[in-house]
């Protein structure tokens, strides 16, 4: 196989792939904010059915400032009318981005678990080609490496349906509908405490994204996930 030469046009990324990250990324700007601004109203964790202000919380929350939290005012209400919705917009868009890249053979193609993906020596290199800055295979740009296969495989499978599942736990429609879903978290509280974790997981996982993206060349990433089509790096 030839490897294609450096500025070679290759096309990366399909128009269900696109649409759904940008999509996403709207949404997880609104979720985080107004979901800080409801933590503003009681900034304290539980674990177990029940919570208030004179229980052991296992966690105190800091006071989110305005420029984080959406409204930037603390108002609670609009906070949640905000979540509610782009909760919605969250959780359809990723159902419908998981049947598309079923149909289009994305996940087989592109996240498929190999043997060298489970290999600790393959991952500790995987590791090193990132410190050194080296973040495609110059023989298949396409490909995906394996901590990328990996992060992809948590987020896409296991923290947002977390975050989905928990936050309709904490919907008291949920609650009368799917009693067993609250049980499933042992209580409100804990679904809650286990939300917010999720959550802060995948904030973290949103900041080392960007990180990356203008490591490996913001503009040639950005362009891709615009267009689809991506420039083989030097």
């Amino acid at each position: 196989m030839v490897s294609p030469a450096p500025g070679t046009s290759l096309r990366r990324h399909r128009l269900a792939t696109r649409l759904w990250h940008w999509t996403n990324a709207v949404a997880l700007i609104i979720l985080l904010g107004s979901g800080l601004g409801i933590s503003n109203a009681h900034p304290r964790l539980y674990w177990g059915r029940y919570g208030a202000n004179f229980d052991h919380a296992w966690a105190s929350l800091p006071h989110f400032p305005g420029w984080l939290t959406i409204p930037s005012g603390y108002n609670l209400a609009i906070s949640r009318r905000w979540h509610l919705m782009f909760a919605l917009v969250f959780a359809f868009g990723l159902l419908i981005y998981m049947v598309a890249s079923l149909l289009n053979r994305h996940f087989q193609r592109d996240l498929a678990i190999r043997r060298e993906d489970v290999s600790p020596h393959h991952l500790i290199d995987d590791v090193r080609h990132h410190l050194d800055f080296h973040f495609h295979d110059p023989e298949q740009p396409l490909r995906y490496n394996s901590l990328q296969k990996w992060s992809y495989i948590a987020v896409i499978f296991a923290l947002l349906p977390l975050m989905i599942a928990t936050g309709l736990a904490l919907s008291p429609g949920m609650d009368a509908a799917w009693p067993w879903l609250l049980q499933l978290f042992g209580g409100r509280q804990s679904a809650r405490s286990v939300h917010f974790l999720a959550a802060s997981l995948l904030g973290g996982f949103t900041v080392v994204h960007l990180v990356l993206v203008i490591l490996a060349g913001v503009v040639n990433e950005v362009r891709s996930m615009v267009s689809g089509w991506w420039r083989v790096p030097a």
